[in-house]
């Protein structure tokens, strides 16, 4: 490494569903951060790594900013601003044909009273062939209005018009340094939280209402095989006995849907074949749990605040 590398900690912060873990995948070049499109689907910070020529980029990608109601959603908002206040730099994604949202004007409120001075802040203005060029460029007007951004991008995360545009002004703005990570890592979370979040995902497509939010993934063993194959045990915990039968379906057909969708997912990710074993269990109370917390890399704590 030279002198001239860089390397920071890169916060996406915005509504949920603006496409931050999106943005995330399509950054990273590889999926590390679940994608659905229910809101509020990722919990963690989850951090992918990218490199863009001597710069070392470190995403983090919070929790979609919302007013929270539960203990589970207050610890995901204070993730979200957690990461934003720790970060060198920090985009705000918001989605170009919802425009200036009331949680959008609060998210701006909110950077204004809680980052600290001196942190770089863009608006990436997502979705951009959903409206009409005029609209984009009367949202960007009213957004830099709102707030000093330091640069605007009009990007499609899901197409990856403009990313690397935004890839490369970010590797340039980011503080001279050391890489954190080695060049070929793509994340920072342990496979086993990883693989947990893809089976979530899959719950999460395919289960209705609001059932995703009343459960939880957690990997319970991991064993590397001697003939490269991986046997992963998982566990679902649920609230009730109502929401298992729910999960297992018909003569266990959900269940099995979603194990084949997760094993194929996880397979291709590790790049070896994967045995994937699936139970769930109902626990009541997983949601006032601080062992379920730190599984998911939340500060039990931040749940207290109101």
């Amino acid at each position: 490494m030279t002198e001239d590398t860089r390397a920071g900690f890169v916060a996406l912060i915005g509504e949920p569903n603006a496409g931050k873990s999106t943005l995330l995948n399509r950054m990273v070049g590889s999926k590390v951060s679940i994608v659905t499109h229910k809101v509020q689907t990722t919990r963690a910070r989850i951090r992918g790594i990218c490199m863009e020529g001597a710069a070392q980029i470190v995403f983090v990608d919070t929790p979609g900013l919302f007013r929270p109601r539960r203990r589970l959603d207050r610890a995901m908002v204070a993730a979200a601003w957690g990461g934003a206040a720790d970060a060198d730099l920090i985009v705000l994604l918001v989605e170009a044909h919802r425009g200036m949202t009331d949680g959008v004007k609060a998210i701006v409120e909110t950077l204004r009273d809680r980052i600290p001075q001196g942190i770089t802040v863009a608006l990436a203005i997502n979705k951009i062939d959903r409206v009409q060029s005029e609209v984009l460029l009367g949202l960007a007007a009213k957004m830099n209005e709102a707030f000093p951004f330091k640069a605007t991008f009009m990007i499609s995360a899901e197409r990856g018009h403009g990313v690397d545009a935004l890839r490369q002004w970010i590797a340039g703005e980011l503080p001279k340094g050391t890489w954190f990570y080695p060049e070929d890592q793509i994340a920072d979370a342990p496979m086993r939280n990883i693989a947990a979040e893809m089976t979530r995902e899959k719950l999460t497509l395919r289960l209705h209402e609001e059932l995703p939010y009343q459960l939880t993934v957690e990997t319970e063993h991991w064993e590397d095989r001697e003939d490269g194959s991986t046997r992963i045990d998982q566990v679902i915990y649920v609230g009730r006995d109502g929401h298992k039968g729910i999960v297992l379906g018909h003569k266990g057909e959900t269940i099995k849907a979603i194990s084949t969708a997760a094993r194929a997912e996880i397979a291709t990710f590790l790049e070896r074949p994967v045995h994937l074993f699936l139970q769930v269990k109902v626990r009541p109370n997983w949601e006032n749990e601080a062992e379920r917390y730190t599984e998911m890399g939340l500060d039990f704590k931040d749940g207290n605040a109101k």
